[in-house]
């Protein structure tokens, strides 16, 4: 944050204002005659707002007023029709679809996280030779974690557009409605503004036909639900009957046992996804916003065949898509990362992005992305740069990083709530850490507890007890975000430092 505390008629050197109070200069932007600015006050930070009086631009905006010399300064509080305000006068705001271009999404749990992410994304596409760049998503966040954080949609979009704007990024970006589920779910996104919706079929997939024997696979074929597939069972295998599928370095088919296997574990999801999709239409029109397909969170791997029915049935039923996350082999746990054969998601990665070049183009996705350093560049140059990499939990994870260097008794406080938790969080995540390998709190100096933040299991540990941790009466969240505010220079650069890891090799290919 810069020491400048004047501010001066824009072309003139007349100091008008002496506001004693430290301004965020990345925020500084005119914009038709308009100067407006963030800056920090005994009460929280303000948007600030230097126009000739009686603009009709400060209308526009709830704040506190002060005339001088024919100009008008308005300092208004960061609330939500303040942020809706702002998001109209200053473009570059705005959510905008992303399109094919290499992407990455920044989930902020605590909403305090952004303005880290931003000076990594800046850090990066600086120092890159190449003349590639990232577009980035820094609005993203699931209505699971939003439920668990106690955050809106709007609060998720107002957080990211007052950190936007704080760092002065004018490269635009996207806002990712991650994880839904249901019609309503993408309802109240879409009234925030939201443009990159991802819909989350898992639900819908069923696993168990990877090992399901002929009597069993063939009821549950039977029983798909086939009017929302548009076809019948003998349809889709007359369909697939002699089909070749060119995907440019080899022509590939199907055969029936196959088809019906992954119609079986696939069918209800396609229908799902299907569904949303029209909604969707219904709800935001055809432009404007950019849908991605998540089958990630399931219990076994989606197969290059399977990859290839989800796509042509999608296409069959009219459904269009920017971004695709299959069930890729090997373990993506959240926190730590990539469990298993490096050489061997290289080759099947390398299948499903012949898939997703020749069926699309698309991109594809990696969920449960944070922390993965040893395939990210793989799956760049794999993909050549069609690919989108979504990160979550990690930024809570350097929160609490950050939180050890300055906080440590906090800190302490945090883990043990979070080692009393774990075995309850645990339920709902895709996690292998062992509770008894998490030095426990007492055991640690206070110089100990940030490297805590490189252990394998203290990492799972922390990241999925979030919701226990924020929503404890003990006061944690508050103290928390508190501490993180006071030092956010410190929060800052720990983001930066381990976002350059994450965004730094998806340039490389």
């Amino acid at each position: 944050m810069d020491s400048k505390t004047r501010l001066a008629t824009s072309g003139s050197s007349d100091e008008l204002f002496d506001l004693n109070l430290p301004l965020y200069p990345r925020s500084l932007a005119e914009q038709g005659g308009t100067v407006f600015f963030l800056l920090s006050t005994p009460a929280g930070r303000r948007l600030g707002l230097l126009a000739e009086a009686g603009a009709a631009v400060l209308g526009r905006f709830a704040g506190e007023p002060v005339e001088r010399n024919g100009k008008t300064l308005l300092l208004c509080p960061l609330t939500h029709a303040n942020a809706v305000a702002l998001r109209a006068e200053l473009s570059w705001l705005r959510p905008a679809p992303l399109g094919l271009a290499t992407s990455a999404g920044c989930g902020d749990r605590l909403g305090l996280a952004t303005p880290g992410h931003i000076r990594a994304a800046r850090t990066v596409m600086a120092q890159t030779a190449s003349n590639r760049s990232i577009k980035m998503i820094f609005c993203q966040q699931s209505i699971r974690e939003m439920t668990r954080t106690g955050r809106s949609p709007d609060d998720v979009m107002d957080d990211a557009t007052w950190a936007i704007f704080q760092e002065g990024w004018v490269e635009g970006a996207g806002a990712d409605a991650d994880h839904l589920k249901t019609a309503e779910d993408i309802d109240r996104c879409a009234a925030a503004g939201y443009t990159f919706f991802t819909i989350d079929p898992g639900s819908h997939v069923d696993s168990g036909a990877d090992t399901a024997g002929p009597a069993a696979l063939a009821a549950r074929y039977e029983a798909l639900p086939w009017g929302a597939l548009e076809t019948t069972p003998g349809d889709m295998q007359r369909a697939y009957h002699g089909k070749s599928f060119d995907l440019g370095v080899r022509a590939v088919s199907l055969p029936e046992e196959t088809v019906v296997r992954a119609a079986v574990k696939y069918g209800g999801a396609v229908a799902h996804v299907a569904a949303m999709y029209r909604h969707l239409l219904k709800t935001k029109g055809r432009n404007g916003w950019e849908l991605e397909v998540s089958v990630d969170e399931t219990d076994t791997p989606t197969s290059q065949a399977e990859h290839l029915f989800i796509a042509n049935e999608l296409q069959r039923l009219g459904v269009r898509w920017v971004s695709l996350a299959p069930r890729y082999v090997g373990r993506f746990e959240k926190g730590v990362d990539y469990l298993g054969d490096v050489a061997a998601f290289e080759e099947d990665f390398k299948g499903h992005a012949i898939i997703a070049q020749a069926m699309g183009p698309y991109k594809l996705s990696l969920h449960t992305g944070s922390d993965k350093f040893s395939i990210y560049a793989i799956a760049s140059g794999c993909t050549k740069g069609l690919l989108h990499l979504k990160t979550a939990g990690t930024s809570y994870l350097e929160a609490l990083r950050a939180t050890a260097s300055f906080d440590p008794e906090l800190f302490r406080e945090i883990l043990a709530l979070a080692i009393e938790r774990y075995e309850t969080d645990r339920a709902s995540y895709h996690v292998s850490g062992d509770l008894a390998k998490v030095p426990r709190p007492e055991m640690l100096s206070d110089s100990e507890l940030p490297a805590l933040l490189e252990q394998f299991d203290a990492r799972q540990v922390l990241h999925v007890t979030f919701g226990s941790v924020l929503n404890s009466d003990r006061g944690y969240k508050s103290r928390l975000m508190a501490g993180l505010v006071a030092h956010e220079e410190i929060h800052y650069r720990v983001l930066e430092r381990h976002f350059i890891r994450h965004l730094a090799p998806m340039l490389q290919s």
